[in-house]
């Protein structure tokens, strides 16, 4: 199953990785950045337990867990057999005992077997019971494509979640934000959705946050200041937005790169100052078009910022169809051609 992901991503010699700390000069990769953020959580709260498939003495597919299983038992790192809905209702019935589960679904489509236990349970405790009953739970999903993995390995499923009242979602592009982000996630009250863009992995490097305790609610982040057209997007297609900037550098146009990092609760704020600042707005993601993530902040805009627009909210996205095989991915992903021609259309 998983031996066919391209080994860039899922390196099956590394059974062991150094370990990341926070405040180390070397730069670490954003699957190291979550096994960091895990040991840190399991060091710092009993109450924080792991579950997942494959997560205990292999460390997971990815190595997400990697030397976990040996330093905190088999009582805080649990293999889990391969039925995502019953792991996720243990998780349900763990919180209700007083416990922090943090579940890992092995990838983006396994997701949807436990799709009732998200929706019917996880996310209603809180509103079922008038708010007195807490579901700190945390769902790590290894989403989206561009690693030649087969079907149902490769799906961008978060605006399902984004649907779901009483569910956070969201999703890192840094290693400094896997490692921040997941810490807060693991703290935070109520259910949270926290999807690993899988192709970054091990394509990106940076140095963790010195300091030891995570921020609050994520809000997008402006990555690179520009004045003449806002790029939205998050997750997997961040870096291909920043190559965009370079090449559209290049020709004279300055577009400013806003990482949402939050899916929900949306930080419209964020968006809003920047789409009236610049007065353009494209929103790139790799998950279907319709009804995703872009055609809410296209809305937004439209509602909220309509008059300080020079043109309509343009978004490149992936294929209203299912995610193809290896050998179409790329036609299906946002590449630079496609988002440069948004700009362009944007521009116009």
């Amino acid at each position: 199953m998983a031996g066919t992901i391209c080994s860039d991503i899922l390196d099956w010699r590394a059974l062991t990785t150094s370990p990341a700390r926070p405040g180390n000069p070397g730069p670490v990769t954003l699957v190291q950045a979550v096994d960091a953020a895990l040991e840190a959580e399991l060091a710092a709260d009993p109450r924080v337990v792991l579950l997942g498939e494959d997560i205990g003495r292999m460390g997971g597919v990815f190595r997400a867990t990697a030397g976990l299983h040996a330093r905190f038992g088999e009582n805080r790192v649990l293999d889990m057999p391969a039925s995502e809905a019953g792991f996720v209702g243990a998780a349900v019935g763990m919180c209700l005992a007083g416990l922090r589960p943090v579940v890992e679904l092995q990838f983006d489509s396994f997701s949807y077997p436990a799709f009732e236990q998200i929706v019917c349970h996880l996310a209603r405790y809180r509103w079922r019971t008038a708010g007195a009953t807490e579901m700190p739970a945390v769902l790590r999903i290894p989403y989206g494509g561009g690693t030649h993995a087969p079907e149902l390995h490769s799906d961008s499923p978060e605006a399902l979640f984004c649907h779901v009242p009483g569910l956070v979602v969201v999703t890192p592009s840094s290693p400094a934000d896997a490692y921040s982000m997941l810490r807060w996630a693991i703290r935070h009250p109520d259910p949270v959705i926290f999807m690993e863009p899988k192709r970054l992995y091990r394509s990106t490097r940076g140095s963790l946050p010195a300091d030891p305790d995570p921020e609050g609610l994520p809000r997008a982040r402006v990555v690179r200041p520009g004045t003449d057209v806002t790029i939205v997007s998050y997750g997997p297609s961040l870096p291909t937005c920043l190559e965009v900037a370079e090449v559209l550098a290049g020709r004279g146009t300055s577009a400013e790169i806003l990482d949402l990092r939050a899916l929900w609760p949306l930080d419209e704020t964020a968006v809003l100052t920047s789409v009236r600042r610049t007065r353009r707005c494209v929103v790139v993601h790799e998950a279907p078009r319709s009804c995703g993530v872009g055609a809410e902040v296209a809305a937004l805009v439209a509602e909220h910022a309509m008059f300080s627009l020079d043109g309509p909210v343009v978004r490149v996205a992936g294929l209203d169809a299912p995610f193809p095989m290896f050998m179409l991915e790329d036609l299906y992903l946002p590449d630079p051609g496609r988002i440069v021609a948004a700009v362009d259309e944007a521009l116009r």
